[in-house]
């Protein structure tokens, strides 16, 4: 094993096992085998080397995200999305809580990744006109709500937590951005000029056409994603 990943593993085990969630670059470089100014050339400072403590630590999620087989239902595939996120949360909580703690000046790289899978799942769900949002605000709604859910059952002490407080919110926010599901209600109305934007959009960024330039399609692109976002009050 070479220095790097010698540390990343150390840093990794030492975080885990923390009680407060930090670690000295000292035990890590006893725990690795290296001295302190080996992890400084490697890493640049402790927040980089969180930083990528993080990566490191949620790079087993992220690959089984990146290799699952998306469904026919796209709806369903976010609904586990969600509830893997807090599964992640909830098993690593200092991993978890350093991916989104404002004092790391090196952000990780884990976090963008997340988003960017995430917003893949909601331009599935746009496609076939299930979408409310436009994909990049519904991304941000999602995330947000359930980064805060997973953070607030974290500090939580585990004998006080409720296991359903997640799906609950989740049944909460995902209504808010998705129409109606028109196998369960048949009253379901006319989209809106917003949702027929979303849809637009989405099946135009899945198959191009032809017929376009480039600065005609990115201004189309860029008039329905007006209409998909509502007007500010």
């Amino acid at each position: 094993m070479d220095n790097r990943s010698a540390i990343l593993a150390a840093a990794a085990e030492l975080l885990e096992a923390s009680p407060n969630g930090d670690i000295s670059t000292r035990a890590v470089g006893e725990r690795a085998g290296v001295q302190q100014p080996v992890i400084y050339r490697l890493f640049g400072d402790k927040d980089s080397l969180l930083a990528a403590v993080v990566d490191h630590g949620f790079a087993q999620y992220l690959a089984a995200k990146r290799a699952a087989t998306p469904t026919d239902d796209p709806v369903a595939d976010l609904r586990r999305g969600w509830d893997g996120h807090t599964a992640f949360a909830l098993a690593h909580p200092n991993v978890y809580r350093l991916m989104y703690t404002p004092r790391l000046t090196s952000p990780p790289r884990a976090v963008r990744e997340a988003h960017d899978l995430l917003r893949g799942v909601l331009e599935r769900i746009a496609r076939i006109g299930r979408l409310t949002a436009d994909p990049d605000r519904a991304a941000d709604i999602v995330m947000a709500a359930n980064t805060g859910v997973a953070l607030s059952l974290l500090n939580r002490p585990e004998t006080d937590r409720d296991p359903d407080l997640s799906t609950r919110v989740r049944e909460i926010v995902l209504p808010g951005i998705l129409t109606p599901d028109p196998d369960i209600d048949p009253t379901t109305t006319s989209p809106t000029v917003a949702q027929a934007a979303t849809t637009l959009g989405a099946l135009l960024r899945s198959n191009r056409p032809g017929q376009f330039s480039p600065a005609e399609f990115a201004l189309l692109t860029e008039w329905l994603t007006h209409l998909a976002t509502p007007p500010n009050p």
